[in-house]
């Protein structure tokens, strides 16, 4: 049997390390993990390896060479021009697989058993095997569910921390018959995961998953890389270890020599051609490669020193990196988590900083302290983008030096010379971001259309009418006023999808920024009539004449949070009265506690003036709270359900589009008007993406305070939904009080429950295997409906904070109180369960 080693990857969330070195070839144990991966090959009788390249090709061919110093025989194909994906580089080479042959990943350590997997491939008369296991944290991961055949039913290919429901993911080894390729377009970029088993699970070819025991750990990132070295250590996988062990647990290299004084705890590896100096300590866990110098009284706790490396003096090294040719001179710290890049050097007495990163071919000042990266911009994070765009303290996290990056990233990713809109509330922190944002665009080529500080509504009115390939809104956060969020979008108004933000973290984490030329530096314009585009727009879809005879009095408080506010003066334009309260500009955001006075001086206002109903406008023009004639608020599952039932009494039979946690009253009011319910995931893009795919939308609802109305703009909009409940309410001949006691009557109620972030996929699995397939939805989260009725629960995890959500709806009240209390038990215990193990395994 041939094996395909996939090496073709730079390892982009690993630099430095990989800046001058494929990922394949970075070592663990002080040999690389391709020479892992082809020694676990060879302990199943596999000597026949097709090496797939593209990143530095001639590094990992130099190593190798024709394979026979290391037992097997080597073959290698370089993608040349541009990288086929993890399938088109296999279909490349698909003339040399004329029979069974495997796939392997050269990102990963492990010691699966590929002798066991490759026959179960053989009984179960599969097409594609994928070799899986079960991790804690399953969102770096393809998920992956198997029925009781082990064949495969349904995966996901990365998913957000909502969309998990499964720990069961794929590791990237493949058992493949040849025929599989037919399916695959040749020298195209295709992928494994996103092109060829979607199509093999549409065509319902045999494919099969594997649950394999042992050890498995991709090495993606900074943290997992140490981690795989202290396990090999530690004997948690079975490694060959390039030298002899000369005493339990102590691994040492030909022609070193030790200080007798030295001490050494073990487990620890010391390479060839090393000289530790006297009095040196080194810390059970530690990895030196071969060549290095360790200076006297140096204190090595748990570091990964590469080949050549020079340690001086007194150095301090605490579970760091310290690449190849990197020089720490004397009394100098390196700090947990820290790396120091191939050829750098740390100047005496100077401190790298916990986690923070040294480029290649860096030089640290005698007595710096460094704290934050040593290249261009701030210290970097695992991910940009959250629920929501991008978000953190503003002028803390989202501090201008930042936002000049991520324009440059955001621009990278977009050909020169394409046009964007930025767009701001009124605050001075998010003029103070935007700014730098249009540095950062315009200095990769980028033009800029700005919209200056504008309603959000209004920005995603005008986006598909004015040529551009997209846009960027920045305001205060709406749930927390000292944070600042950042929103993309493409060129219809619809927040970006995840795909886009990858390929913008990536352009970030990387530092792939291009640079543009004198002359190709971007410009930017201030439209004009950018507000009439939108008045226009909104009064095509209204009823004017209903307004203006309805002779309605609103009362409208802005909260200080909505910047253009065009409402007040439209609607009088069409004869109504609009009674304003808190417009101005120059009072800092609020908070939503801060909020709720303000609603209940709305209601005295209303209730006071007699009005037909008030509208709390927040979020920059896209949420609000409704206020009756009596002055009582209508927000959350009511206010969701009374726009419903409006909307769909004006148009019946249509479709509303909601969030898989809204209540059921939804459904109940689209049965009264014939209407459609589409349910999508939690989350703003894809009920977005919904409204503008489906046909006869007539209202988007997140579930809470925000409604789109997609034949104005594909995002959410409190100032046009306050008119048109104008026109409703008048054509309908109802009151808000009206409607509202003409709601159905079902019982939803929300509970929290701590879960770590390790603990959610295995928490989905444990709800997947424990119910009838045919009682669950998996379209966010795990739904568990009743067979008869409109009653569920929904477990869903939070994809920012280390919970879930625990949604029970039911006519029956009792019901609800019963499924809540027994399910906050089950997921309670069940967390309780996982941590135990994980104390006990530690």
């Amino acid at each position: 049997m041939r094996a395909v080693l996939m090496a073709g990857g730079s390892g982009t969330r690993l630099r430095p390390l990989t800046c001058d070195l494929p990922k394949p070839m970075v070592p663990i144990l002080n040999r690389p993990i391709a020479e892992h991966i082809i020694n676990l090959l060879k302990r199943h009788q596999i000597t026949e390896v097709v090496a797939t390249l593209h990143y530095l090709p001639d590094v990992l061919r130099d190593y190798f060479q024709d394979g026979s110093d290391f037992g097997v025989q080597m073959t290698y194909a370089v993608e040349e021009d541009q990288p086929l994906g993890t399938a088109g580089c296999v279909k490349n080479i698909a003339e040399l697989l004329d029979e069974t042959f495997l796939v392997i990943s050269g990102d990963s350590i492990t010691d699966f058993d590929l002798t066991a997997a490759i026959e179960f491939h053989k009984q179960k008369k599969s097409k594609a095997t994928l070799i899986l296991t079960r991790v804690p944290n399953p969102i770096e991961f393809g998920v992956v569910i198997t029925d009781e055949e082990s064949r495969i039913r349904r995966f996901l290919e990365k998913p957000s921390t909502s969309e998990i429901f499964s720990d069961t993911v794929n590791t990237g080894t493949y058992i493949l018959e040849p025929e599989v390729l037919e399916y695959l377009p040749a020298n195209q970029e295709s992928d494994f995961s996103k092109e060829l088993f979607p199509l093999l699970l549409s065509k319902n070819e045999p494919m099969y998953g594997y649950i394999a025991q042992g050890y498995w750990c991709d090495v993606g990132h900074l943290d997992a890389y140490r981690e795989a070295q202290y396990d090999g250590l530690h004997n948690k996988v079975k490694l060959d270890f390039a030298y002899k062990e000369v005493s339990p647990g102590l691994w040492v290299g030909q022609n070193t020599y030790i200080d007798p004084t030295a001490e050494i705890q073990t487990p620890a590896v010391i390479g060839d051609n090393c000289r530790i100096g006297a009095r040196v300590e080194i810390e059970a866990g530690t990895v030196i490669g071969d060549n290095v110098t360790i200076g006297a009284d140096a204190d090595l706790k748990r570091p990964i020193v590469w080949n050549g490396a020079i340690i001086g003096d007194e150095a301090h090294l605490s579970a760091c990196v310290i690449c190849r040719g990197a020089r720490v001179d004397r009394r100098a710290h390196v700090l947990e988590g820290a790396v120091v890049g191939s050829l750098s050097t740390v100047g005496e007495e100077a401190q790298i900083s916990p986690f923070v990163r040294v480029w290649p071919s860096k030089k640290i000042e005698s007595g710096a302290i460094l704290n934050i990266n040593l290249i261009w911009g701030n210290t970097a994070q695992r991910n940009l983008f959250g629920q929501r765009g991008v978000q953190g303290s503003a002028n803390i996290d989202i501090t201008p030096e930042f936002a000049v990056k991520l324009g440059a990233a955001y621009g990278s990713t977009l050909k020169p010379g394409s046009r964007i809109t930025v767009s701001r509330d009124q605050r001075n922190v998010s003029r103070m971001v935007t700014r730098s944002l249009i540095a950062g665009l315009m200095s990769v080529g980028i033009d800029i259309q700005n919209l200056d500080a504008t309603a959000i509504p209004i920005a995603r009115t005008v986006i598909p009418t004015m040529s551009v390939a997209g846009g960027i809104h920045v305001r205060v956060h709406p749930d927390r006023p000292d944070y600042i969020l950042i929103e993309f979008m493409d060129a219809k108004g619809i927040n970006i999808t995840k795909s886009l933000e990858k390929k913008i973290e990536g352009a970030y984490f990387k530092e792939d920024m291009r640079r543009s030329q004198i002359h190709e530096i971007g410009n930017v314009a201030y439209p004009s009539q950018v507000m009439d585009r939108y008045c226009t727009a909104f009064e095509k879809l209204l009823h004017i004449d209903t307004i203006r005879n309805s002779r309605a009095k609103v009362v409208i408080d802005y909260v200080y949070s909505v910047s253009g506010a065009v409402l007040p003066q439209m609607l009088d334009n069409f004869g109504a009265d609009a009674v304003v309260l808190n417009a101005s500009l120059n009072k800092t955001a609020v908070s939503a506690t801060d909020r709720e006075p303000l609603l209940t001086q709305l209601g005295h206002v209303v209730e006071a003036l007699k009005a037909n109903f008030g509208v709390q406008v927040s979020a920059n023009g896209e949420q609000l709270i409704l206020v009756d004639e009596s002055g009582i608020p209508i927000r959350g599952e009511m206010l969701t359900a009374l726009m419903v039932d409006m909307m769909l009494t004006a148009h019946p039979r249509g479709t509303v589009v909601v969030p898989v946690h809204a209540s059921s009253a939804v459904e109940q009011i689209a049965r009264r008007h014939d209407g459609k319910v589409i349910r999508t995931k939690a989350n703003p893009t894809a009920l977005m993406e919904a409204c503008q795919k489906n046909s006869n939308v007539v209202l988007g609802g997140s579930g809470d305070t925000g409604f789109i109305v997609p034949q104005l703009h594909p995002g959410f909009d409190a100032m046009f939904c306050a008119a048109k409940l104008i026109e409703m309410l008048t054509i309908q001949e109802r009151s808000l009080a009206t409607v509202r006691s003409e709601l159905p009557r079902v019982i939803h109620k929300a509970y929290t429950v701590r879960c770590p972030w390790t603990v959610k996929g295995a928490l989905m699995r444990y709800l997947v295997e424990t119910h009838p397939a045919q009682n669950l939805e998996l379209i966010d989260g795990v739904k568990i409906c009743q067979p008869y009725d409109d009653s569920w629960v929904l477990v869903l995890p939070d994809a920012s904070e280390p919970i879930v959500h625990l949604y029970a709806n039911s006519n029956d009240r009792d019901w609800v109180d019963d499924s809540l209390r027994q399910y906050r038990a089950r997921v309670q215990a069940f967390v309780e369960k996982e941590q135990e193990q994980v104390v006990a395994e530690v």
